[in-house]
């Protein structure tokens, strides 16, 4: 499955590795939810930008109509994951998906960073 943003952005499918969480794909390995919006995108997406830059270790790097991307630097050997979340136009849908860049297992970083998220926006009620 491929969504696009007004302006054309995608999420690109996650690899065959174990390194890679996406909302788009297709088996349990690689699936997480997407983000399901509780008010409107545009009063949702600046409190989402500050859910994300709270992170630790990630800093945003692109934001901007319906999609956001963010990097988030490993604490020990300093490897850097790629953090992207994307507004489905017309709906309530938000989907994420977070990859690292190399190596082939991430030890489930990426799924927990995710899920990290997505509890800060249902703390901040913005997701249901």
């Amino acid at each position: 499955m491929t969504v696009q943003s007004t302006t054309g952005r995608s999420l690109a499918p996650c690899p065959s590795r174990p390194n890679c969480v996406s909302s788009l794909a297709d088996d349990a390995a690689h699936r997480v939810e997407p983000f399901a919006l509780r008010i409107p995108v545009e009063r949702a997406w600046p409190q989402l930008r500050d859910a994300v830059a709270l992170l630790p270790r990630v800093h945003i790097v692109e934001n901007g109509d319906g999609y956001l991307r963010a990097e988030a630097t490993s604490r020990l050997f300093r490897f850097v994951d790629d953090l992207e979340v994307l507004h489905v136009p017309g709906s309530a849908r938000v989907d994420v998906r977070s990859a690292s860049r190399v190596g082939y297992s991430d030890v489930g970083v990426n799924r927990a960073r995710v899920e990290s998220l997505r509890e800060a926006l249902r703390q901040a009620g913005l997701v249901e």
